[in-house]
């Protein structure tokens, strides 16, 4: 059975950072397609980036300012975030498939299995 658990949400400043972590079992991350995805209050469900197959893929919103990591070891795939403002305030989800394919990657459907969320909340 796989289960995902993020940990790392929480309040931050604008222009902040913080650093969210997916812990996985059940799978490996090396094998299983990881991404993060995030639901702002009263908006549907948005891609935020993907390990996949070796690489890193990530939504216009995230690029430059967000930084996808797997640990083999820890079986992790952690989330870095800078350069934080208002519009990242949301719940951020973990996810993984086996066997989804690279432009099926932003549909939140093609995922097999979630976490349960962790609350960002960017404000002054």
């Amino acid at each position: 059975q796989v289960q995902l658990v993020e940990s790392g949400g929480g309040l931050v400043q604008p222009g902040g950072s913080l650093r969210l972590s997916c812990a996985a079992s059940g799978m490996t991350v090396n094998s299983y397609a990881v991404a993060w995805f995030r639901q702002p209050p009263g908006k549907e469900r948005e891609f935020v980036g993907a390990s996949h197959r070796g690489r890193y893929h990530y939504a216009d919103s995230a690029r430059g300012r967000f930084t996808l990591s797997r640990d083999s070891a820890k079986n992790t795939v952690s989330l870095q975030m800078n350069s934080l403002n208002a519009e990242d305030t949301a719940v951020y989800y973990c996810a993984a498939d086996r066997s989804i394919i690279t432009s099926s990657l932003r549909t939140p459907a093609q995922y097999d299995w979630w976490g349960q969320g962790t609350q960002v909340t960017v404000s002054s």
